[in-house]
């Protein structure tokens, strides 16, 4: 039987059904009200954005933290860009209160037509709300969240500042999320340089980043990119001329290989590093900028410098064209970019280039006679092969292979200790390994200044007659006696200390130790910053059988160029956190050449480590070494200021030349990883001094010759320098006799009296850094210049270690 309902019940029903349901959705709707997020904090957004770090010039370095984002102000932003993403996201952006109604409609109907859902009706002021403040889940709670949300935004903030947020918010693919970002990571280039076609190219991705990136799915893109000029055109933003320009334009996107102002890959890792111990991982999205002591164009010449003395040994040992092996179905453009070689396909051949096309998809022209291969072009590639290359000076391009010798370069501002250039190795990529900072390689000759330092303070002088004869050393720990050789593996008898260390000569530097004692000599290393597990007790120390890295070396060297200051080499200058605010700086210790050694050194100055006297001494010896003996090649800089020291080891495993200015100081090492020889010609002149060279004539530039000007206490006498405290009684006593002349009558046998002109600086030992390595013994050193005196005949004397 059915069952009557009479109108006025039916009334009654529908009332009460509408009421439970006005009730319920009011009760909804104040539950949501409850749990939605408080939009005041867009107020002042903190962005997570990166760690930047940057040169002294205030160039990017580099950027560590997920997301590549630069925040900007929205009038920054060009005109065009902006009319570009409304067009393309919201035309109706300034008009409606936060809420599309009529996209709304649309999608409803669409879905209840269809049983679609829309991917219209959005607002950019919704995607705001969606970007800050939901998730992405589809669900229509989130979407009317997405509405009472967007309504609120409308009233407590205005048109462009939505608009900012939003155009710094959104991801833009590749990890890049905001217009500048975006820009970066496609073009390189800023936001005002970018024509209409890119700008409607970036403002075409939110929409669906991966289906329309410009790297990956470029024929989409462009279709994605002529729409959102045709909507410019429909809308009025731009003219038809504009528009028929506009959709003729190819894609000129291109991935970047770097968004880095600066190639200083080594000294960006150690930034991080430091800041992450400190921060933790807070250091990656807070966006505190670091500001380094790193000069941008000295950076540039060091990476410079080291890639082409690297090439160049290559290319003196077997150098040969590397046709890459495609069997192992690696994709072209994943194959990896090394320092300067990039992968390359070729395109097409002639009799005198090939063609070939990079993985950004330009092209280049590269002469077969740049390449130093034989045979001839066709003979040796054909289309389709895939080759490294890599720029030349003058701009042309040249086949090249990676090299496998490796390199570090430091050079130090000498008067406070700021790193000004680092490289660490020829990739960074390749190897994280920092040669710079971390290697443990023998110095070579490159430790005998410190032996020499120590005689000069010994009563020993420029002017000393040390015998360079055999010697033996007979060392009960070992099998075999020691006969250490020069590299000439000839003697030359009676070598003053000037012609020794001039011609790196190994004897005289051993006798010197043996005669002033093994702990001298580890004493003098110590003051010089080196530590007591770099310096091995014996006789093979005068020859640098210790340890070092290049950025020990160079504050060693540092010491010589600023006056007998040993100074901290430090890289990071300040640090601004994201709203400027300097949270750090760095307070160097600095030598005061003017201050008596009897004050007490004041807690900004760097610890005086040798007398005034002394180091004008060392000076003149180490300016001989580029004058007159291993380091001739330097003098093709022109300068007179220039002073160092070559190292070679044992087999030449190792190659170094570290020199300075008063104004720089700067080492350079050339070596394998696994120690392997070098080769017999690869001294230190000939592998290490071309990098410093190369660098010292950007880094000189300009700078006018600073002579090295004799300290009191200095005298000249016979053309030759001495401490005034040394008079011809004390010379005697010293065992170097004068005439009246200042000839050389005779020399010391064995001192142990330091001069009193350096006796009271030396109180303090510096420390450095701990590190670990193997204990070895051999080591030598090469000179390249012709031998001054002629070689001695006496017989060996033999020596006991202890």
């Amino acid at each position: 039987m059915a069952i009557k309902i009479s109108s006025g019940n039916t009334l009654k029903l529908l009332a009460t059904v509408t009421l439970i349901a006005g009730i319920s959705g009011f009760l909804f709707y104040k539950q949501l009200l409850v749990s939605l997020p408080d939009t005041s904090t867009l107020q002042n957004v903190e962005y997570q954005t990166p760690l930047n770090i940057y040169s002294k010039e205030k160039l990017l370095i580099a950027q560590f933290g997920g997301n590549k984002r630069i925040p900007l102000a929205i009038d920054q932003v060009p005109k065009q860009l902006i009319n570009a993403f409304l067009a393309s996201e919201d035309d109706n952006f300034y008009e409606h209160p936060g809420v599309d109604y009529k996209g709304l409609v649309r999608a409803v109907l669409q879905l209840a037509l269809t049983g679609k859902k829309s991917q219209g009706g959005s607002t950019i002021t919704m995607q705001v709300t969606r970007n800050f403040f939901l998730s992405n889940e589809k669900t229509y709670t989130r979407k009317l969240k997405e509405i009472i949300l967007a309504l609120k935004l409308e009233r407590e903030y205005s048109k462009d500042k939505i608009l900012e947020l939003y155009l710094n918010q959104i991801y833009m693919g590749h990890s890049a999320y905001g217009v500048v970002a975006a820009t970066q990571t496609y073009y390189g280039k800023p936001l005002n340089k970018l024509s209409l076609a890119e700008h409607a190219m970036i403002a075409g991705l939110p929409k669906a980043p991966s289906a329309y990136n410009p790297i990956t799915n470029e024929k989409r893109a462009l279709t994605r990119r002529n729409y959102v000029l045709h909507r410019m055109l429909e809308l009025k933003k731009i003219s038809p001329a504009e528009y028929n320009d506009a959709i003729k334009q190819p894609s000129t996107a291109k991935l970047q290989y770097s968004s880095s102002d600066v190639a200083a890959p080594f000294v960006a890792e150690m930034v991080r590093q430091q800041l992450f111990e400190q921060y933790g991982e807070g250091a990656y999205t807070s966006g505190m900028n670091v500001y380094t002591t790193i000069s941008a164009p000295l950076q540039k010449a060091a990476d410079q410098a080291l890639r082409h003395t690297l090439h160049s040994y290559d290319e003196r040992h077997g150098y040969k064209i590397s046709i890459a092996d495609t069997s192992k179905n690696i994709k072209f453009t994943d194959m990896p970019v090394i320092g300067d070689t990039y992968p390359a396909t070729i395109v097409s051949l002639s009799n005198q280039k090939a063609t070939a096309r990079l993985q950004n998809n330009t092209l280049i022209d590269v002469a077969w006679k740049n390449s130093r291969a034989t045979g001839t072009i066709r003979k040796t590639l054909k289309v389709g092969d895939i080759l490294s290359v890599r720029q030349l000076k003058n701009d042309n391009w040249a086949f090249t292979q990676a090299p496998k010798v490796e390199g570090a370069f430091v050079a130090l501002d000498p008067k406070n200790g700021a790193i000004l250039a680092l490289v660490g190795g020829f990739d960074f990529t390749r190897n994280k390994y920092n040669r710079a900072t971390q290697s443990k390689r023998q110095p070579g000759s490159g430790f005998k200044p410190v032996i020499y330092t120590a005689a000069l303070e010994h009563g020993y002088s420029p002017a000393s007659l040390i015998n360079d004869a055999p010697i033996v050393i007979r060392d009960k720990s070992q099998e075999n006696d020691w006969r250490p050789e020069n590299y000439s593996k000839r003697f030359y008898g009676l070598t003053s200390i000037r012609k020794a260390i001039t011609y790196s000569r190994n004897i005289v530097s051993i006798r010197l130790l043996k005669e002033m004692g093994i702990d001298t000599g580890i004493k003098t290393g110590l003051r010089f910053g080196f530590t007591k597990d770099q310096l091995p007790r014996g006789l093979s120390l005068a020859l640098g059988s210790g340890h070092a890295s290049p950025l020990q070396m160079s504050r060693f060297f540092a010491t010589f160029a600023n006056g007998g200051f040993l100074v901290d080499p430090y890289f990071i200058d300040h640090i601004e956190a994201s709203d400027g605010k300097i949270i750090f700086k760095a307070k160097p210790k600095t030598p005061c050449p003017n201050c008596s050694a009897k004050q007490k050194p004041k807690p900004t100055q760097a610890t005086r480590v040798i007398s005034p006297q002394i180091n004008f001494l060392m000076n003149s010896l180490l300016r001989d070494v580029v004058q007159k003996g291993t380091a001739t090649d330097a003098k093709v800089l022109g300068r007179s200021d220039l002073a160092g020291k070559t190292g070679t080891t044992n087999d030449q495993r190792d190659a170094w030349f570290n020199g300075f200015t008063p104004s720089i100081a700067a080492s350079a090492w050339v070596g394998f990883d696994n120690f392997a020889p070098l080769g017999k010609v690869e001294t230190g002149g000939v592998a290490a001094l071309p990098m410093w060279i190369e660098f010292m004539r950007t880094a000189l530039k300009g700078t006018p010759v600073q002579p090295f000007i004799p300290p009191k206490g200095i005298i000249k006498k016979g053309g030759e320098f001495y401490q005034s405290d040394y008079s011809p009684k004390l010379l005697a006593q010293a065992g170097t006799v004068l005439s009246e002349e200042g000839e050389i009558i005779s020399s010391p046998k064995k001192s142990k009296r330091k001069s009193s002109a350096s006796k009271n600086y030396f109180n303090n030992s510096a420390s450095t850094s701990k590190s670990k390595r193997k204990s070895s013994t051999s080591s030598s050193e090469a000179g390249n210049s012709p031998q001054q005196n002629k070689p001695a005949t006496a017989k060996p004397v033999v020596e006991s270690l202890f």
